[in-house]
């Protein structure tokens, strides 16, 4: 089959920091789905791995895919060939960036119907992701029953924080606030279902008590949370949660203290990287994240389709996420023939 991997780490503007490559098709395990990838998206993770993690052989890229299940192993229920699924992997097995990609079956839905594969691409990882963090970790209420909760969105134009919006704005009765910078961007989350937005390159303790919001109830900081988390802590009410999925080098957890402030991390990969005994609660959640877009009250998150599968195009995919700033997420679909 053909992939791109990589074979060292190397900066993005190098020929060999992606290359395609010819690999043998991968066998399914028991509990396995043998999917053909019709589309994909990247995501930072992609970037992080590539330039971070020196790779043993070729390795290859890539967490969320749309494809039609070639086969199933014979632990699988629930799924057959010809079904056109969506998902977001694991970290630790071979990714979605090649022709054929086998992923355990407990982590897969079927895909919506109302999206294209591009649209349906752009969802999976940011779906699990900002779900997980606003019902499990920071523990906001689902439906519209209101307990006061006020949640602000720290970097909500990217992947994670576009879903995130429109599942807080729409499925909770949280009043939802995002940062951002650009006109663009204030639109982009203003589109998303933010009730309001501050900008991030200003103090953000005045706009908010501009906005008659004197203190928030809970935190998603999804970027540069080390450069924010003073700010974090004056803004939150006691008792307060702060989630984050970032990787800051060092965190100043002390002043939480005082307000009794919790701190959650949010890492999509826990369940399947430990097998934990609710892995399949991902599968099912991208099942209800299925049923919500096809109904209306979801929408995809796609802003680019940079092109077909293959190395120079991942190359720029993953120039454009190594720059930042970007809105939604970036699509690649097919392989040329």
């Amino acid at each position: 089959m053909r992939a791109v991997v990589y074979k060292e780490s190397l900066s993005i503007d190098h020929p060999e920091a992606l290359i395609d490559h010819e690999l043998p098709d991968p066998v399914p395990e028991s509990m396995d789905l043998l999917v053909r990838i019709e589309a994909i998206s990247v995501n930072p993770v992609d970037t992080k791995i590539r330039r971070l993690v020196q790779p043993d052989g070729a390795r290859v890229l890539g967490w969320d895919a749309v494809g039609t299940v070639v086969s199933v192993g014979d632990g699988v229920t629930g799924f057959e060939a010809g079904q056109r699924v969506w998902y977001a992997g694991a970290l630790e097995r071979p990714g979605s960036n090649a022709q054929l990609q086998c992923v355990d079956a407990r982590l897969v839905s079927r895909v919506p119907q109302s999206l294209s594969v591009a649209e349906a691409a752009a969802l999976p990882l940011t779906a699990i992701t900002a779900w997980e963090l606003l019902f499990e970790r920071l523990g906001i209420a689902l439906g519209k029953q209101s307990h006061g909760e006020v949640l602000l969105v720290s970097g909500a134009a990217g992947g994670v924080g576009s879903i995130l919006l429109q599942l807080a704005s729409r499925l909770t009765a949280a009043t939802v606030v995002a940062t951002a910078g650009r006109a663009e961007s204030r639109e982009w989350v203003t589109q998303m279902g933010a009730h309001h937005v501050v900008d991030y390159k200003q103090p953000l303790a005045p706009q908010l008590s501009a906005l008659g919001i004197s203190a928030v109830t809970h935190v998603a900081s999804l970027t540069h949370t080390d450069a924010y988390i003073s700010e974090f802590v004056e803004l939150l009410a006691p008792f307060g949660h702060l989630a984050l999925i970032d990787d800051p080098p060092a965190l100043e957890v002390a002043p939480l203290k005082r307000k009794s402030l919790s701190l959650h991390w949010e890492f999509m990969y826990t369940r399947s990287m430990f097998e934990t005994p609710d892995m399949a609660a991902q599968g099912r959640l991208l099942g209800e994240v299925a049923a919500l877009v096809d109904a209306g009250v979801l929408r995809t998150t796609l802003q680019k389709v940079v092109g077909p599968i293959d190395a120079a195009n991942l190359r720029a995919a993953h120039a454009l996420i190594e720059r930042g700033g970007s809105r939604g997420k970036i699509v690649l679909v097919g392989f040329q023939i």
